[in-house]
């Protein structure tokens, strides 16, 4: 790394007032990964950014600040990792600090996504943490003339038997963490932590319940102006003519921004931008294509359209045996779901007197956006810095990645003022990349006490990734701009079990096992990640399935589960959920019904089985989910309360997913524009939840954030077929489409 570079990254992080200027500051991104080579493989994230500097800080001010690349969507990987980080330092809790998602400041680790936090960044950050430690204990031991076994260590202070102390304060100067991990120190065992496996304060909720400006929405920097933007009326729309003078010379309009057919204003007021942004739009011509399959003909175009590719996900033919004596099928669809944030995406772009573009968003990719953004703009990646700042709440692709690009765009036209956009309700309901439409059609061979021999699964599908990837035809505007940047191809790369085939392999033994996955890359709606991107479709309807062939064959469904289940792990959540449920002691009651479900996520990450008892209104179709019970297996559990909160929130999504959302579109564009045209479940829907946890201490840590989704669908269509002896495939389970079903 060279001086320049070092000390731009001190005066970053003093200026940010995270250390000290005494101590040196290490290689990031590139500067600080391993060349290839016989180095040996770190744990997690470390492997590539293998400076333990890069991770570990410690400071004058008797603290240390832990540096992470994955970023706080609400699923509390700051509190999970700085407990991990805590413990392996053995330092008090309230003397840590954490960055994270500052491109200029943290390690790149990526996109947060995918439950991959705590597999990927967890153990880097314990094997960094500790390297750390054993370094000061080396320097301790060679200050105090004792060998290092003999020393201890409680809240950075190193002590001796008999021959004094001596802190980490005292002990890191000038290079002493400046060097890469070797993966020879060996972490703490579990019995040893303090902090791992305990329910403590999450640091991000005191600030939050103080009202404290810590979400991107609130940020109003000095001189900042507002910007908002003017979409074409449909995704092919092409600007035809546009007279803006009179726009121009509304209240308060600073600029009118054009490039191509991309529309953009700045003004001195929030409601100036968006009365301004109106008025452009009435302004404009445009010419408008139509062609859309609407949310109706959607199941029949993805059965129609000839995939791109058509991936054999499995391949497991039965070798022999006797024929099936029964064949069973069925077809299962989930339409376009949106991200549904309540609060619109947003953004707040400058651009410095150095050139520097420096972007507060709330993007999952920081990394990768930043990239992605400069070369729309024709910048130096080094020229874009991102800072993640909290937003309201995502799981998946929304508009932040876009909320940045636009913000930047007219921060561009605008050199020296901090500009602010944020979406309208319409705006980001039309116009955010929702979770593709798929259609699931399952096919059992069975013997004549209803056991499967053959199991073949055939799924349709849109892509579920088309993040900015440091491609800027993956950013809407770059699109429209005069000279636009085209969308690239989506790839489906990764699988099995990446993106549309997630969890399309079911996890139970059965003697012929197939899966093909025909990967359509034409996009109707745009569309990339939502929270489990294929997996909640493809849990529905293999759950959804295997229920229907446990009620053909009279077996309890559990029973008939646990028939085909080998993973022993798969096994104890599945018999966890029921008996958390009550289900050998449940009685049946008019209109009520029980259903359970089950997946591991991937196949790699967390295990869930959810259990949930309903109650269905044959009068006005109206379903009620009553109760949930859920068991979770993440593996080594660092954060109880944080599993249990991502266990509930991810079944919460779910039911909502599966009772109510459905986005809705005609020939020409999005019709749903506002919480009447896509309702979500309401407070006063959300069942009592319980949710009982299987801790393996030892064991790697699970990704959680998007165990639940999947079972708590298939769940819930289960139940409802208990309830009233109706199976319902084609979500969601509103009022009408069960009333149709029941035939009233």
């Amino acid at each position: 790394m060279t001086n320049t570079l070092l000390m731009d990254r001190r005066r970053l992080l003093q200026g940010a007032g995270y250390i000290s200027l005494a101590f040196s500051i290490p290689a990031i991104d590139a500067l600080a990964q391993a060349p290839a080579g016989d180095k040996p493989r770190l744990p997690g994230d470390l492997n590539s950014v293998r400076k333990i500097g890069a991770w570990i800080q410690i400071n004058a001010d008797k603290t240390v600040t832990l540096l992470i690349g994955k970023v706080e969507l609400g699923q509390g990987i700051l509190t999970a990792v700085a407990q991990i980080c805590a413990d392996e330092l053995d330092i008090d809790w309230k003397q840590l600090k954490v960055v994270s998602g500052d491109t200029a400041l943290v390690p790149n680790e990526g996109v947060t996504a995918g439950s991959f936090s705590m597999p990927n960044c967890g153990p880097a950050v314990r094997q960094a943490s500790a390297e750390a430690r054993k370094i000061m204990l080396d320097l301790a031991a060679e200050k105090l003339k004792v060998p290092a076994d003999k020393l201890t260590v409680k809240d950075g202070l190193v002590s001796a038997p008999g021959a004094g102390s001596v802190s980490y304060w005292d002990l890191a100067v000038g290079q002493a963490l400046e060097r890469e991990a070797t993966g020879a120190v060996k972490p703490k065992a579990a019995k040893d932590y303090r902090y791992v496996g305990k329910d403590v304060p999450r640091l991000d909720i005191p600030a939050k319940m103080l009202g404290e400006e810590i979400f991107v929405h609130e940020l109003r920097p000095k001189g900042m102006l507002y910007g908002q933007v003017t979409r074409p009326p449909t995704y092919k729309a092409k600007l035809a003519s546009l007279d803006s003078s009179a726009v121009e010379k509304m209240p308060g309009v600073v600029k009118v921004v054009r490039s191509g057919s991309f529309l953009g204003v700045i003004a001195e007021r929030e409601e100036q931008a968006n009365a301004a942004a109106q008025a452009l739009f009435n302004a404009a011509k445009w010419d408008v294509e139509k062609g859309l399959p609407g949310n109706d003909g959607m199941p029949d175009w993805l059965t129609t359209t000839k995939p791109a590719r058509i991936i054999e996900t499995k391949k497991q033919p039965r070798a022999g045996g006797d024929p099936a004596v029964k064949t069973m099928e069925a077809t299962y669809y989930r339409p376009y779901h949106m991200h549904a944030s309540i609060g619109t995406s947003a953004a707040v772009a400058t651009m410095g007197a150095d050139g520097v573009m420096t972007i507060q968003t709330h993007s999952q990719s920081v990394f990768e956006t930043a990239e992605a953004i400069a070369k729309m703009l024709g910048l130096e990646v080094s020229k874009v810095r991102c800072q993640h700042v909290q937003g309201s709440g995502c799981y998946g692709h929304n508009m932040a990645d876009d909320a940045a690009a636009d913000a930047a765009l007219l921060a561009a036209a605008m050199p020296g003022k901090p500009i602010r956009l944020q979406y309208t309700r319409e705006g980001e309901h039309r116009w955010e990349p929702y979770g593709s439409a798929m259609v699931m059609k399952a096919k059992a061979g069975l013997d004549k006490d209803g056991n499967v021999l053959d199991w073949d699964l055939h799924l349709w599908s849109t892509p579920h990734g088309t993040r900015p990837n440091k491609n800027p035809g993956n950013l809407l505007s770059a699109r429209y701009l005069e000279k636009p940047f085209a969308i690239p191809t989506p790839q489906n790369n990764g699988g099995p079990n990446f993106a549309a085939d997630r969890n399309a392999i079911a996890l139970y033994d059965f003697p012929g096992h197939n899966v093909l996955t025909h990967f359509i890359t034409e996009m109707p709606l745009r569309v990339s990640s939502t929270r489990g991107l294929g997996a909640y479709a493809n849990v529905f309807a293999i759950e959804s399935f295997i229920d229907e062939l446990a009620v053909a064959a009279g077996v309890d469904p559990v029973q008939y589960r646990l028939r085909f289940m080998k993973d022993e792990r798969a096994r104890d959540v599945i018999v966890k959920a029921a008996e958390l449920f009550g289900w050998d002691k449940w009685k049946k009651r008019e209109g009520r019904g029980r259903g359970i479900g089950f997946a591991k996520y991937k196949n790699i990450a967390g295990y869930c089985a959810v259990a949930l008892e309903v109650e269905v209104n044959k009068r006005n179709g109206r379903i009620r989910v009553l109760r949930a019970a859920a068991a979770a297996d993440s593996g080594h559990i660092v954060s109880p309360d944080g599993v249990r909160n991502q266990i509930e929130g991810g079944l919460i999504q779910s039911l909502s997913w599966t009772l109510k959302e459905e986005v809705k579109f005609d020939d020409t564009g999005v019709t749903s524009q506002d919480w009447a045209s896509y309702p979500i479940l309401t407070f006063n829907e959300v069942p009592s939840i319980e949710v009982a946890l299987i801790d393996r201490p030892g064991a790697p840590f699970l990704g959680t954030g998007e165990a639940s989704q999947g079972p708590t669908g298939a769940a819930l269509a289960n139940a409802a077929f208990d309830a009233v002896g109706v199976r319902f495939r084609r979500l969601p389970l509103t009022p009408d489409r069960v009333k149709a079903g029941l035939g009233a």
